[in-house]
């Protein structure tokens, strides 16, 4: 891959400036630890933040930004996701992105790298698993309270199963048991490989005079995994539903060093290509 390529670190994106600003930190990082520029450009939603609310700096999307670089003649790109697994904004939204840029500006070379997972969601990298295990640590060094891992829930069922390894791996690395469990799902059949819930953990877990920690299987806050979102209403919910003692969470992924380390090999890789 050319050296001079645009690189982008891409999230899904949010309405809450604190993702905006997260991501803003995580390129910054990888700019230093590669020695190559990184922009922080998402796939959705910051462009409507105000940029009032994000220091007088407005935000953009991939799109957009890609059609401004395209407009300066570059034709030469690296879409690095900040994403856990391959999630359909990787294999269904961002490709549909570019092949819309390459009939409006003709063809380029864009490269999507790995997800942090890596290549294959039934054997993870195991760092993502080594970031929870720390974080768990930190939280219940005595090794008492129950462990569920949460992520979003998913349409995909490849998503599912990185998050299901990653809690294989997270049980080993702890030496306890740990459930895998979705925040929400859609409705049917077809995606009750979501389930349990968290908000049905009761019916897979003994809680009842427990007290649960919940390792969040999320990397940016926003209105699912920030302090008020929604991961945390369920759980306030579930201490008075099931007569649990307490439940604490994890931090979010993408404040730990080695996801920085991660992507940074993700970059490296994609370079050489």
């Amino acid at each position: 891959m050319n050296p001079q390529a645009q690189i982008y670190l891409v999230d899904n994106g949010s309405l809450a400036p604190t993702a905006t600003f997260d991501l803003r930190s995580l390129a910054t990082g990888l700019s230093q630890l590669s020695g190559y520029f990184v922009e922080p450009v998402s796939l959705l939603h910051s462009h409507k933040i105000s940029d009032d609310a994000l220091g007088g700096v407005p935000a953009t999307i991939v799109k957009r930004r890609m059609r401004e670089a395209l407009a300066e003649g570059k034709r030469s790109f690296i879409l690095l996701p900040l994403f856990l697994g391959p999630s359909r904004a990787l294999s269904d939204y961002l490709p549909e992105v570019i092949e819309d840029l390459k009939k409006e500006s003709g063809e380029f070379k864009a490269i999507i790298a790995d997800p942090l997972a890596g290549s294959s969601v039934k054997n993870p990298d195991n760092r993502l698993a080594e970031i929870l295990a720390q974080q768990v640590a930190g939280i219940d060094s005595s090794s008492t309270m129950q462990v569920a891992l949460v992520d979003h829930g998913t349409p995909a069922p490849e998503v599912n199963q990185l998050r299901n390894a990653v809690a294989v791996q997270l049980s080993e690395r702890l030496g306890r048991p740990v459930v895998a469990a979705s925040m929400e799902r859609r409705d049917g059949d077809a995606y009750a490989f979501n389930e349990p819930l968290l908000e049905n953990l009761g019916g897979v877990m003994n809680l009842h005079g427990r007290s649960l920690l919940i390792a969040m299987f999320f990397l940016l806050p926003g209105r699912h995994a920030g302090p008020d979102g929604d991961v945390a209403e369920i759980a306030a919910e579930l201490i008075q539903s099931q007569g649990l003692n307490s439940i604490a969470r994890t931090e979010l992924m993408g404040t730990h060093p080695l996801i920085l380390e991660i992507l940074n090999d993700r970059l490296l890789a994609t370079l050489k290509k």
